[in-house]
């Protein structure tokens, strides 16, 4: 059993996942072979995902790669090579969406820090994030086609919504890699930062996040997702009824008490 702490390290053999207040930090942690993304990572991070939405101390979620290099490599090409047939290949497509899957609908807000290389499922790990910041050297990329196949985990989904699809066919057809500058003017990447200030720049925003109203968080994140696969009309009304939900809050008396009384609110995510 866990307990979170002010600061607390917990280790498993390809991530960790560190508990500051109320920031987790998980890092992907393979860096002899660039964090490539092996199935023993990928059900490490669906256990840690698992274990941060039972902790309502954890109130923003913050990726990042060992390392100067790599944010994640890609998928681990020589497990991979070993995978005999189509089904089994398949199997393997959706255990690594079902854990983007999860990423991207987290409960609490994801930022990824990306401090190198997010090419191939790291690049789709990187797109299942809420907020994208860079260092100034990352590099992303779904350069699949060059290995006789496509991106699997998300990515032909996500990266068309995030870029628009002219673009994401160029990238994924081309299997082209592009930096930061490039994801920042494709709209993929909100900030990029000198490598050494990438971390401590996403704690900053992790920390003006986590005493914001968690509820109106939550909602937000959901009217986003889901009424982006919805028609105008009816992505409306869940706004709408998302706004009423708010309504029913304590957090709302707060946060309206507080510009009213002019003073800083205190949330309790109730």
């Amino acid at each position: 059993m866990f307990l979170v702490a002010a600061k607390q390290m917990t280790n498993w053999n390809c991530i960790t996942l560190e508990v500051e207040d109320s920031i987790g930090i998980l890092t992907l942690s393979r860096p002899k072979v660039l964090n490539a993304l092996n199935q023993q990572m990928l059900q490490e991070l669906m256990n840690a995902l698992q274990y941060v939405t039972t902790q309502k101390e954890i109130k923003v979620l913050i990726f990042t790669g060992s390392g100067e290099k790599a944010f994640a490599a890609g998928a681990d090409i020589t497990e991979l090579r070993k995978i005999k047939n189509g089904p089994e290949a398949e199997k393997q497509a959706l255990l690594g969406q079902q854990v983007f899957d999860m990423v991207e609908n987290m409960p609490i807000p994801v930022i990824m820090a990306v401090n190198g290389f997010a090419l191939g499922g790291g690049c789709e790990l990187v797109l299942a994030g809420d907020i994208i910041y860079a260092a100034e050297g990352a590099k992303f990329g779904q350069p699949e086609v060059n290995l006789g196949t496509i991106p699997g985990y998300g990515g032909t989904q996500r990266l068309a919504r995030a870029i628009g699809e002219k673009n994401a066919k160029y990238y994924i057809f081309s299997g082209e890699w592009f930096d930061s500058k490039e994801a920042y003017r494709l709209g993929l990447v909100q900030k990029i930062f000198p490598l050494e200030q990438l971390l401590p720049e996403a704690k900053g925003l992790a920390k003006k996040l986590a005493k914001l109203a968690p509820i109106a968080l939550q909602y937000m994140k959901r009217s986003i997702h889901n009424g982006l696969e919805m028609p105008l009309e009816k992505g409306l009304q869940l706004e709408a009824s998302y706004f009423g939900l708010t309504f029913q809050t304590a957090d709302r008396l707060e946060g309206m008490d507080a510009f009213l009384e002019k003073r800083k609110p205190t949330f309790q995510g109730e």
